[in-house]
């Protein structure tokens, strides 16, 4: 998780070695996964591997009660197998209700949790800037009181909901019309069939929606005083969509998106942020 967001912020202490694609032409790669790993063992020691580890077991903890009180509190009524038997009104209703409800899950457990998401994402960037600024939950959760006030706590949070709303619906409505229309009921295999199209939708839809968690990461982090969200890392964003302009045009919005085989960024020109 560390080696991953100080990718995404674009922290790269390693130099790029050359290697090839598969057209066996020379490209230069990003060191990988296991190379950033040892280097942060070397600068910070094992435990620097767990940076932030303390406010995203919560987060996550907040998360899944959260989500299971929601349930428990809006159950939604069992429904009937989708099938292609259904009719086309009947069929997308039943989806439409079900991903109405874990939107709303999804929702109300990332406005509870992303305080201590941000915190972490705090915790973790400090290793940029060898800083202390944020050393301990409640003590962070008094630093961003008292300097940014309660948004503070909620940054970066809309690009977030923006990327699981979107995820939720394109997720579910593929996988139900792939399993509803695609998948014959009289098929042996049907069932297993079915089990994994969502796993696999679920693949592809992250991908599309990365844009959305890489902004409101950095986000978390831009401009709060620590070195790896002020110039020369990255500008003083005006808001999200400043963020996401400004990677666009950089070319740099699936930055992070993976530890292995990462190509390095072709130098860009002078890009206007605005």
């Amino acid at each position: 998780l560390l080696m991953k967001f100080l990718s995404q912020v674009g922290h790269e202490p390693l130099p790029p070695t050359i290697g090839r694609n598969v057209l066996g032409r020379k490209v230069l790669y990003l060191p990988g996964f296991f190379s950033y790993a040892r280097h942060i063992v070397e600068v910070d020691g094992k435990r620097g591997l767990f940076r932030g580890l303390t406010p995203r077991l919560i987060s996550s903890t907040l998360s899944t009660v959260t989500r299971g009180s929601v349930k428990k509190a809006f159950p939604l009524e069992d429904t009937e197998h989708v099938s292609n038997k259904d009719d086309v009104k009947t069929s997308l209703r039943k989806v439409v209700r079900e991903t109405s409800h874990e939107m709303m899950m999804q929702c109300v457990s990332r406005v509870v949790s992303h305080p201590l998401h941000v915190i972490s994402m705090r915790c973790m960037v400090q290793f940029v800037g060898r800083e202390v600024k944020y050393s301990g939950v409640f003590s962070a959760i008094g630093r961003i009181f008292k300097e940014e006030g309660i948004l503070g706590f909620f940054v970066g949070l809309v690009p977030h909901i923006l990327g699981d709303v979107i995820f939720l619906w394109c997720c579910n409505l593929l996988a139900h019309f792939i399993n509803a229309y695609a998948v014959d009921d009289n098929f042996s295999q049907a069932s297993v069939i079915r089990s994994y199209t969502k796993f696999v939708m679920g693949i592809a839809v992250s991908m599309l929606t990365y844009p959305f968690l890489l902004v409101g990461d950095l986000m978390a982090v831009n401009n709060c005083g620590l070195r790896a969200g002020l110039p020369p890392y990255a500008p003083a964003f005006a808001s999200w969509i400043h963020c996401w302009r400004y990677l666009s045009a950089q070319g740099q919005l699936f930055r992070g998106s993976s530890l292995l085989f990462r190509r390095a960024p072709i130098p860009a020109g002078s890009f206007p942020i605005d």
